[in-house]
C-alpha cells in the first residue's frame, strides 16, 4: 500500500484524536456533574447572591424567582445590580423582589479600567458586605439563569465537603432552535476540550463558568477582591485562575440549572463567540493562526482525506480519514446526549468546527477594526498589563 502525503497527514490527525481521547483528562465523557451532593450538614452557611444585570428585562424576574424559591435551609440574600439598563430591568427586578429577600442596587457609571460586568459585581459585593457581612459564600450568577430548586444545596454541599474555594457550574444552555441545536453543544464541547473539567477538579487547570459561581468569601478576600480581575472580559476563568493559586476549585455540568437566554439565530451565536474569542487568544495573530490551522487539521482533514482517498483510490488516506472522523464523532456523542439531541448530529461536527473557526477570525477582525469585545453597547480593547494577573 503506497504511503502518500495525504495518508500521512490523515494518520497524524487520527493520532491527534487518539491523544485527545486518552490524554486530555477524559474531557469528552461529560461525567463531572453536580448531582447527589445535597447531603445534610449540621449547619447550612449563609449565602449572598450577586446578580449583575444590564438590559435583562426578559429574564431577570425568572432568575430572581428561581433563587427566592430555593430549597435551601440557610440564610440567603439576593442583590441585583442594575448596570445602567435601558429596558426597565431595575423596575422588573423590584417587582420581583416584592416577595422579600432581594435588594436592587442602581449601578454607578462605569469607571475607567473596569469591564462592565466586573464593575457591577464589584458594586454588588460592596453592598453584600453591608447587608450580609456574615455570609460564608457569595454566589456570583448571571441574570439569565434559572436555578434548579436544589442548586444551592448541592453547591454548598460540594464546597463544604471538599473544602473548596470555588464551585462553578456550566449551566444547561438553551438548545431549542435550529442554530442552537447545531452550535451550542459544540460550544460546550470546545470549552471542555480547552479546560478539561477533570483537570480543573484535580488542580491541573483553572477555569469556571460565569453563569453560576459559588465563591468562599475568604478566598475573595485572599485575592484582594474582585478588583484583581477588574479589566477582564472573560471574568470567570480569570477569577478561577486567581483563586486556584492558593485554593481548590471545582467545575462541572449542571443537571437542573439552565440558561434561559435565547440566541437570535446564527447571528446571535456568532456575536456571542466573536465577542471573546480573540480575547481568549490574548489578541495574538500567531495564536489565531495556530488555532485556525489546528482546527482545520483536527476537524477538516479526516473527512477531506476520506473523500479524497475514495476518489483517488488512496486506501490509506481513506482508512485513516474514516478512523479519525469516526473517533471525532464518538467523542462528541456524550455532549449531544447531555443536551438531549440526536446522536446523528455528531457526524457533522467538522462543518460546525468550520463555523467556529470563522467566528474566531471575525473576532480578530472586529478587534482590529476598533470594536474589541463589544457587548450591550460597550466595547473593550486589550486588558492592561499592570494588574499582576500575568495575562
Amino acid at each position: 500500500m503506497e504511503v502518500t502525503l495525504l495518508s500521512l497527514l490523515a494518520f497524524a490527525a487520527l493520532l491527534g484524536w487518539v491523544w485527545l481521547a486518552v490524554f486530555r483528562g477524559g474531557f469528552w465523557l461529560c461525567d463531572q456533574r453536580l448531582a447527589g451532593d445535597a447531603a445534610t450538614l449540621d449547619a447550612w452557611p449563609e449565602i449572598v447572591a450577586v446578580i449583575p444585570a444590564r438590559d435583562e428585562a426578559q429574564t431577570i424576574a425568572r432568575s430572581i424567582g428561581s433563587l427566592i424559591g430555593q430549597d435551601y435551609p440557610g440564610g440567603l440574600t439576593v442583590i441585583v445590580v442594575d448596570d445602567e439598563s435601558g429596558d426597565g430591568t431595575a423596575e422588573i427586578a423590584r417587582e420581583a423582589s416584592g416577595r422579600g429577600g432581594v435588594d436592587v442596587v442602581d449601578g454607578a457609571p462605569l469607571e475607567p479600567g473596569w469591564a462592565g460586568k466586573v464593575w457591577a459585581m464589584h458594586q454588588g459585593l460592596a453592598r453584600a458586605a453591608e447587608l450580609a457581612p456574615a455570609a460564608r459564600y457569595v454566589l456570583l450568577t448571571d441574570a439569565d439563569i434559572d436555578h434548579g430548586a436544589d442548586s444551592l444545596r448541592q453547591l454548598v454541599a460540594r464546597a463544604e465537603s471538599g473544602t473548596l474555594d470555588l464551585v462553578s457550574l456550566m449551566v444547561r444552555l438553551r438548545c431549542d432552535r435550529f442554530w442552537e441545536r447545531w452550535l451550542i453543544p459544540a460550544f460546550v464541547f470546545f470549552f471542555q476540550k480547552l479546560y478539561p473539567f477533570p483537570w480543573v477538579n484535580r488542580g491541573r487547570a483553572a477555569a469556571a463558568a460565569g453563569g453560576c459561581m459559588l465563591v468562599r468569601r475568604t478566598a475573595l478576600e485572599r485575592i484582594g477582591g474582585i478588583d484583581a480581575i477588574r479589566d477582564r472580559v472573560i471574568d470567570d476563568c480569570a477569577l478561577a485562575a486567581e483563586i486556584a493559586k492558593g485554593g481548590r476549585i471545582w467545575l462541572g455540568l449542571a443537571e437542573t440549572s439552565r440558561s434561559i437566554r435565547g440566541y437570535d439565530g446564527l447571528a446571535g451565536i456568532w456575536n456571542m463567540v466573536a465577542r471573546t474569542a480573540y480575547v481568549q487568544l490574548d489578541h495574538s495573530l500567531l495564536l489565531l493562526a495556530g488555532t485556525v490551522a489546528g482546527m482545520a487539521f483536527l476537524y477538516l482533514l479526516p473527512p477531506a482525506a476520506l473523500i479524497a482517498g475514495g476518489l483517488t483510490g488512496d486506501r490509506s488516506a481513506l482508512a485513516f480519514g474514516a478512523a479519525g472522523w469516526a473517533l471525532m464523532t464518538a467523542l462528541y456523542l456524550p455532549m449531544l446526549q447531555y443536551c438531549g439531541l440526536g446522536s446523528w448530529r455528531a457526524i457533522l461536527l467538522p462543518a460546525v468546527a468550520c463555523l467556529y473557526s470563522a467566528m474566531t477570525v471575525s473576532s480578530a477582525v472586529r478587534h482590529y477594526r476598533g470594536r474589541g469585545a463589544a457587548w450591550k453597547g460597550r466595547s473593550y480593547g486589550a486588558p492592561s498589563r499592570d494588574n499582576g494577573n500575568g495575562t
